[in-house]
C-alpha cells in the first residue's frame, strides 16, 4: 500500500467504472433500440457460449441496490456510459424519454449518497439503425453524435459536472471495424481509420455542445493506452516499438493535443486523406479539461520482419486474460503523457484486472490476485503523481462482474462478484480492501453542492 506521505492529494477521487452494455440488461425494456451489440450477439460464433447482454447484471433495475454497495465502499465518483439507443432508439430523431427517466434516476440516486457521477457518452454500442445507414466510417454518425450528445446533457447536465465523449475510440475502430472481433465486426483497415477520424470528430463536437449546454462542467475523452517497449536495444526493435506507440497511442493522442496525426505513420495517413475535411483537426483538438487513461498491460514488441511483434514476458505474471502484469508500464505512461502532451487533469479512468475468480465454501470470493494487482498499480498512480504528472483520480475496473464483449461472461473484472443465475452480488476481498484503503485516504465528507443545493 502507498506510504503515508503518499502524494495523493485531499481531494484526489476514488471511484470504479462500468459501461451500460456490460451491466444493465433490460435490453427490450422502456422503448431502448437495437445496438450494435445485441446484433453481434445474436451472430452466431460471435460470442463465448452465445452470450449477451440481454439481462447482463440487470443494473437497470437493481442500481439503487449497487448503489448502496458503493456507498459502503466509499466510492467517492462512478464512472457509467450511457446507452445511445436507449435515449434515441432510432440513432438520431425523437428521443426516447424514459430513456432519459432511467439515468435521471440514477444520477440522483448517486447524487443522495455523495457520489460524483462521471458519465460516458459512448461505450461502443452504437444503435443498429445507424450502423445501417453506414455506422462510423460514415460522417453521418458523428453527426448523430453531437445531436444525442445534446440530448442528454440538455437533460442531465445540471447534476453531472464530469462528462467524457468517448470511450476508447482505438478499441471500437480496430476491434469492431478491422479485427471483425467486436460489433460491428467489420473486417476493414479503411472503415477502422474512418471509423477512428469519426470518432474524434464527433468528440471535437460533442465538447462544444456539452460546454454550451451545461456551462462549467468538465469534458474529456478515455484513451487506452499503453506503454511501448522494445524487446532489446537493437535499432530494428526499437523502430517496431515506436510503430506501436503510434498506432495504438499517438494516432490518438497527437490529433487531440497537437491537432495533426503522426507523420511517421504513413499508411495510416494515406487511409485517413480521404475521410479528413478542412477544419476536423483544428475542431478534434479544441482544448479538454482533462484525459482519461485506461491501462491494463504494456505492449513488449520486436521486430518481425513483416512487422511489430508483440512478445510474451514469460517470467511475468499474467491475468486471466492473458495480458502481463507491470505496474511500472502505468507509472511511466502517465509520466510520458504529462511530460508530451500537458493535459490540464489525468484520471485514470480504468485500471483492473480478470482472474478465475470462484465462490468458496464460506460464501466469500477471495482474490488475492487482484488486491495484489490493484495496490501495486494504485502505487503506480502515486509514484506519477510525485513526479508531476497531474492525476486527479483513479477508478477501478470494474465494480461488478459483467459481459466482457466477446468473451461473454467468462471473465471476472469485479471486485464484486455476481452469481449471474441469481444475480447476487457478492463483494469480493478486494473490494474490502479498496473500502478500507479508501478510508485511511478519507478527507473530511463535501457533500456535492448540487444535491445540497
Amino acid at each position: 500500500m502507498p506510504t503515508e506521505n503518499s502524494p495523493f492529494p485531499p481531494d484526489f477521487i476514488w471511484g470504479a467504472a462500468t459501461a451500460s452494455y456490460q451491466i444493465e440488461g433490460a435490453a427490450h425494456e422502456d422503448g431502448r433500440g437495437e445496438s450494435v451489440w445485441d446484433r453481434f450477439c445474436a451472430t452466431p460464433g460471435k460470442v463465448r457460449n452465445g452470450d449477451s447482454g440481454e439481462r447482463a447484471c440487470d443494473f437497470y433495475h437493481r442500481y439503487p441496490d449497487d448503489v448502496a454497495l458503493m456507498r459502503e465502499l466509499g466510492l467517492d465518483a462512478f464512472r457509467f456510459s450511457i446507452a445511445w439507443p436507449r435515449i434515441l432508439p432510432e440513432g438520431r430523431g425523437k428521443v426516447n424519454q424514459k430513456g432519459l427517466d432511467f439515468y435521471d434516476r440514477l444520477v440522483d440516486e448517486l447524487l443522495a449518497h455523495d457520489i460524483e457521477p462521471f458519465a460516458t457518452l459512448f461505450h461502443w454500442d452504437t444503435p443498429q439503425a445507424l450502423e445501417d445507414a453506414g455506422g462510423w466510417p460514415s460522417r453521418a454518425t458523428a453527426e448523430a453524435f453531437a445531436e444525442y450528445t445534446e440530448a442528454v446533457v440538455r437533460r442531465l447536465g445540471d447534476r453531472v459536472r464530469h462528462w467524457i465523449t468517448h470511450n476508447e475510440p482505438w478499441v471500437h475502430a480496430w476491434i469492431g471495424h478491422s479485427w471483425g472481433q467486436h460489433a460491428p465486426g467489420r473486417t476493414s483497415e479503411a472503415d477502422a481509420v474512418a471509423a477512428a477520424h469519426h470518432l474524434l470528430l464527433s468528440h471535437g463536437w460533442a465538447v462544444d455542445v456539452i460546454h454550451a449546454s451545461a456551462p462549467g462542467s468538465q469534458v474529456g475523452i478515455t484513451l487506452n493506452l499503453a506503454q511501448a517497449y522494445p524487446a532489446s536495444e537493437t535499432a530494428e526493435d526499437e523502430a517496431a516499438a515506436w510503430q506501436v506507440d503510434g498506432e495504438a497511442n499517438r494516432w490518438f493522442l497527437d490529433p487531440l493535443f497537437r491537432g495533426a496525426y503522426p507523420a511517421d505513420l504513413l499508411e495510416r495517413n494515406a487511409l485517413v486523406s480521404p475521410v479528413l475535411q478542412d477544419g476536423d483537426l483544428e475542431t478534434i483538438s479544441a482544448p479538454i479539461d482533462f484525459l482519461g487513461v485506461n491501462n491494463y498491460f504494456r505492449f513488449v514488441v520486436s521486430n518481425g520482419g513483416d512487422g511489430p511483434r508483440m512478445e510474451r514476458v514469460a517470467e511475468s505474471q499474467h491475468t486471466d486474460m492473458g495480458w502481463e502484469v507491470y505496474p511500472d508500464g502505468l507509472h511511466q505512461l502517465l509520466v510520458r503523457v504529462a511530460r508530451d502532451y500537458s493535459p490540464r487533469e489525468i484520471y485514470v479512468t480504468e485500471n483492473g484486472a480478470a482472474f478465475g475468480d470462484v465462490r468458496v465454501h464460506d460464501g466469500h470470493v477471495h482474490d488475492p490476485e487482484r488486491t495484489a494487482y490493484l495496490d501495486t498499480h494504485i502505487a503506480a498512480v502515486s509514484r506519477a503523481i510525485a513526479d508531476g504528472a497531474p492525476v486527479k483520480g483513479y477508478f477501478v475496473w470494474s465494480l461488478l462482474d459483467n459481459f466482457e464483449w466477446a468473451h461473454g461472461y467468462s471473465k471476472r473484472f469485479g471486485i464484486i462478484f455476481i452469481d449471474y443465475p441469481t444475480l447476487e452480488r457478492v463483494p469480493k476481498d478486494s473490494y474490502y480492501w479498496y473500502r478500507d484503503f479508501i478510508s485511511t485516504r478519507a478527507r473530511t465528507p463535501q457533500p456535492s453542492p448540487i444535491a445540497t443545493g
